[in-house]
Protein backbone atom coordinates (compact mmCIF):
# COMPACT_ATOMS: atom_id res chain seq x y z
CA UNK A 1 0.00 0.00 0.00
CA UNK A 2 2.80 2.41 0.97
CA UNK A 3 4.60 1.68 -2.32
CA UNK A 4 1.38 2.27 -4.50
CA UNK A 5 1.12 6.31 -2.64
CA UNK A 6 4.35 7.15 -2.93
CA UNK A 7 4.26 6.26 -7.16
CA UNK A 8 1.23 8.11 -7.58
CA UNK A 9 2.85 10.74 -4.72
CA UNK A 10 5.82 11.25 -6.71
CA UNK A 11 3.34 11.49 -10.07
CA UNK A 12 1.68 14.61 -8.15
CA UNK A 13 5.12 15.90 -7.48
CA UNK A 14 6.25 15.87 -11.27
CA UNK A 15 2.84 16.66 -12.80
CA UNK A 16 3.23 20.39 -10.31
CA UNK A 17 6.16 21.14 -11.08
CA UNK A 18 5.79 21.28 -14.62
CA UNK A 19 2.88 23.31 -14.62
CA UNK A 20 4.25 26.03 -12.03
CA UNK A 21 6.97 25.79 -14.97
CA UNK A 22 4.33 26.12 -17.47
CA UNK A 23 3.09 29.59 -15.59
CA UNK A 24 4.36 33.06 -16.60
CA UNK A 25 5.44 35.29 -13.72
CA UNK A 26 2.65 37.91 -12.72
CA UNK A 27 -0.09 35.76 -13.42
CA UNK A 28 0.10 35.60 -17.41
CA UNK A 29 -0.17 31.93 -17.70
CA UNK A 30 1.23 30.51 -21.11
CA UNK A 31 1.32 33.78 -22.27
CA UNK A 32 1.97 32.86 -25.72
CA UNK A 33 0.80 36.22 -28.30
CA UNK A 34 -1.42 34.02 -31.02
CA UNK A 35 -4.45 35.42 -32.63
CA UNK A 36 -7.27 37.34 -30.83
CA UNK A 37 -9.83 35.55 -28.75
CA UNK A 38 -10.66 31.87 -29.32
CA UNK A 39 -10.73 28.94 -26.94
CA UNK A 40 -7.07 28.67 -25.17
CA UNK A 41 -6.80 32.33 -24.58
CA UNK A 42 -4.26 34.01 -22.35
CA UNK A 43 -6.66 34.56 -19.78
CA UNK A 44 -8.22 31.62 -20.19
CA UNK A 45 -5.05 29.57 -20.34
CA UNK A 46 -3.69 31.26 -16.71
CA UNK A 47 -7.17 29.89 -14.53
CA UNK A 48 -6.70 26.46 -16.49
CA UNK A 49 -3.20 26.20 -15.04
CA UNK A 50 -3.76 27.85 -11.94
CA UNK A 51 -6.94 25.47 -10.70
CA UNK A 52 -4.47 22.39 -11.59
CA UNK A 53 -2.03 23.41 -9.65
CA UNK A 54 -4.58 24.20 -6.83
CA UNK A 55 -5.62 20.96 -7.38
CA UNK A 56 -2.32 19.01 -7.38
CA UNK A 57 -1.01 21.03 -4.16
CA UNK A 58 -4.22 19.77 -2.83
CA UNK A 59 -3.45 15.95 -3.67
CA UNK A 60 0.15 16.41 -2.84
CA UNK A 61 -1.07 17.76 0.42
CA UNK A 62 -3.45 14.70 0.96
CA UNK A 63 -0.97 12.12 -0.06
CA UNK A 64 1.60 13.53 2.28
CA UNK A 65 -0.80 13.19 5.23
CA UNK A 66 -1.38 9.85 3.57
CA UNK A 67 2.37 8.25 4.10
CA UNK A 68 2.70 10.03 7.52
CA UNK A 69 -0.16 7.63 8.88
CA UNK A 70 0.87 4.88 6.85
CA UNK A 71 4.19 5.14 8.39
CA UNK A 72 3.17 6.14 11.75
CA UNK A 73 0.85 3.15 12.14
CA UNK A 74 3.93 0.80 12.00
CA UNK A 75 5.84 2.48 14.96
CA UNK A 76 4.97 1.70 18.56
CA UNK A 77 5.75 3.87 21.27
CA UNK A 78 8.60 2.70 23.68
CA UNK A 79 10.07 3.86 26.60
CA UNK A 80 14.02 4.38 26.93
CA UNK A 81 13.93 2.69 30.03
CA UNK A 82 12.59 -0.61 28.67
CA UNK A 83 14.25 -4.18 28.55
CA UNK A 84 17.27 -4.19 25.71
CA UNK A 85 16.13 -7.61 24.96
CA UNK A 86 13.62 -5.71 22.96
CA UNK A 87 13.34 -6.91 18.75
CA UNK A 88 14.96 -3.59 18.53
CA UNK A 89 17.86 -3.50 20.29
CA UNK A 90 21.31 -3.74 17.73
CA UNK A 91 22.04 -7.82 17.90
CA UNK A 92 25.65 -7.38 18.30
CA UNK A 93 26.92 -6.34 22.04
CA UNK A 94 29.27 -3.19 21.93
CA UNK A 95 32.73 -3.97 23.50
CA UNK A 96 32.77 -4.52 27.47
CA UNK A 97 35.77 -2.05 28.46
CA UNK A 98 37.69 -3.15 31.77
CA UNK A 99 36.76 -6.73 31.09
CA UNK A 100 33.37 -6.22 33.85
CA UNK A 101 30.76 -8.67 33.18
CA UNK A 102 27.84 -8.26 30.57
CA UNK A 103 24.94 -6.50 32.00
CA UNK A 104 22.41 -8.36 33.34
CA UNK A 105 18.50 -9.07 32.14
CA UNK A 106 16.35 -5.76 32.96
CA UNK A 107 15.79 -2.16 31.99
CA UNK A 108 17.99 1.00 33.04
CA UNK A 109 17.25 1.69 36.43
CA UNK A 110 17.96 -2.41 37.24
CA UNK A 111 21.21 -1.76 36.17
CA UNK A 112 21.93 1.55 37.63
CA UNK A 113 21.16 -0.04 41.43
CA UNK A 114 23.43 -2.81 40.94
CA UNK A 115 26.98 -2.40 42.04
CA UNK A 116 29.24 -1.51 40.72
CA UNK A 117 32.19 -4.68 39.39
CA UNK A 118 35.36 -4.74 41.18
CA UNK A 119 38.24 -4.53 38.71
CA UNK A 120 40.32 -6.97 38.50
CA UNK A 121 43.86 -6.24 40.57
CA UNK A 122 46.44 -5.09 38.26
CA UNK A 123 49.70 -7.68 37.66
CA UNK A 124 52.63 -7.19 40.15
CA UNK A 125 55.49 -4.90 37.91
CA UNK A 126 58.46 -6.62 36.82
CA UNK A 127 61.65 -5.31 38.84
CA UNK A 128 62.78 -2.03 37.34
CA UNK A 129 65.42 -2.44 34.76
CA UNK A 130 67.77 -0.27 33.82
CA UNK A 131 68.17 1.13 30.19
CA UNK A 132 70.45 -0.80 28.06
CA UNK A 133 73.05 0.57 26.59
CA UNK A 134 74.14 0.06 22.61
Amino acid sequence: MQTVVIVVHLMIVSAMIGLVLLQKSEGGGLGMGGGGGGFMTSRGTSNVLTRTTAILAGLFFLTSLGLSIIAGAERRPRSILQDTSSPSAPVSQPANPGGTAPLGPGGVLDRLSQPPAQPAAPAAPAEPQAPRQQ
